[in-house]
């Protein structure tokens, strides 16, 4: 059973403890708690882990992309000008769909508009382990069901359709100058 608490502030405190568990929110809303309490509830009775409304409400990549930089920037290690430009267009180009929108096919069909657009096959390969790097970051950070499989798989069918690769070694040769 939840616990309503009327703040100072006027805000309203939610808590839950069921089977061993604790976890409270504040809402503006007297009406919201109580829904959010109700989903809690019934997420422990499931089994599942209840998460807090600030991660429950995250629906789309481009929120994943926003939660990763924020907890990088949080601990002083804010990704650098290369991560921030790759993170800023997959924002751009997969931030409005949401998370389950985010299959194999879906990650297959950005792979080959990213190298019709010219974009060469370490560049391709950089974008897909950028956006397998914020999956996995969800999921182990914050718990949330964000599955990496589906972009390993992509990974799978770009490399063979020939679209992610390594790089050309390059072949140089010292040189010596001549003194004059």
């Amino acid at each position: 059973m939840a616990t309503f608490t009327k703040l100072s502030s006027g805000s309203w405190r939610a808590q839950v403890r069921r089977k061993g568990r604790y976890i409270s929110e504040t809402f503006l809303r007297r009406e919201d708690a109580r829904q959010w309490a109700t989903d809690v509830e019934r997420q422990v009775d499931r089994g599942a882990t209840p998460q807090p409304s600030r991660i429950a409400r995250l629906n789309t990549f481009g929120d994943l992309i926003d939660l990763h930089v924020a907890d990088m920037k949080e601990v002083g290690r804010a990704p650098g000008r290369s991560k921030s430009a790759t993170l800023e267009m997959l924002k751009r180009e997969l931030g409005k769909k949401p998370m389950v929108d985010l299959d194999r096919d879906r990650l297959i069909k950005f792979g080959r508009a990213r190298a019709a657009d010219g974009a060469g096959p370490v560049t391709l390969s950089m974008d897909i382990g950028a956006i397998k790097l914020v999956l996995s970051h969800a999921a182990a950070v914050h718990g949330l069901s964000a599955s990496v499989e589906p972009v390993d798989l992509a990974r799978i069918a770009l490399k063979r359709l020939g679209l992610v690769g390594k790089s050309n070694e390059r072949d140089r040769q010292r040189t010596t100058q001549l003194s004059t």
